[in-house]
């Protein structure tokens, strides 16, 4: 009768603990996420830069860090050509489909029958978007880290989703070969059968 692992036993086996590990990877990565929806507010708090219509203030590959739910009325998006804030809206505004998200500076704001309405540029582009409502205004961009929006870039193209799985699929298969080859390897110490005779020497 094969006798049970005890709990330390179990914690000691390589693929355990690289299952463990894995597992406690995704969870922090979730946790964080959920955190900084909470903290910051909103349903998008980390944005890729996907466009240069920013640039050279945001630049493709720039991750934007975005605050939702600003305090009313809108009190904090200055406006200005030069000197706006960088919010980000839904494409409806502009009369696109697709539900993608602009980042586009703040130039100019107006309050009309109880809803404030919205200009934007975008710093690169030649002219200014269409005046839009308030309920496409997802948030105000607070921050910046540059190239790091290139990774989620990447990850959205269907080549790089093939190239990310293929590559979490050499690094499992690197992991577990050793802990199979270790498993159908023989016994080093198991004695030689006993109809083959013994070498002595004289």
């Amino acid at each position: 009768m094969a006798s049970r692992l005890k709990p330390r036993e179990v914690l000691k086996n390589d693929s355990v603990k690289t299952i463990i590990f894995l597992g406690v990877m995704i969870l922090c990565v979730f946790g964080f996420w959920f955190g900084l929806k909470v903290v910051l507010k909103t349903e998008y708090p980390l944005l890729a830069v996907a466009t240069g219509s920013m640039e050279p203030t945001l630049n493709v590959g720039d991750l934007i860090i975005v605050q939702g739910e600003l305090n009313g009325p809108y009190d904090e998006i200055d406006v200005g050509r030069n000197n706006g804030a960088i919010i980000v809206f839904q494409s409806g505004a502009l009369g696109k489909s697709g539900g993608e998200l602009i980042v586009h500076r703040a130039i100019n704001k107006e309050y009309n029958n109880g809803v404030w309405s919205f200009i934007t540029w975008g710093d690169a582009n030649d002219g200014p978007d269409p005046e839009w409502s308030e309920k496409y205004l997802v948030g105000k961009v607070v921050g910046r880290i540059p190239l790091v929006g290139h990774i989620p870039l990447f990850v959205r193209e269907p080549y790089g989703i093939i190239i990310i799985v293929a590559f979490m699929l050499v690094l499992i298969f690197a992991e577990f070969l050793p802990i199979w080859r270790r498993k159908t390897q023989p016994d080093e110490d198991a004695s030689l059968p006993e109809n083959i005779p013994q070498r002595t020497h004289n």
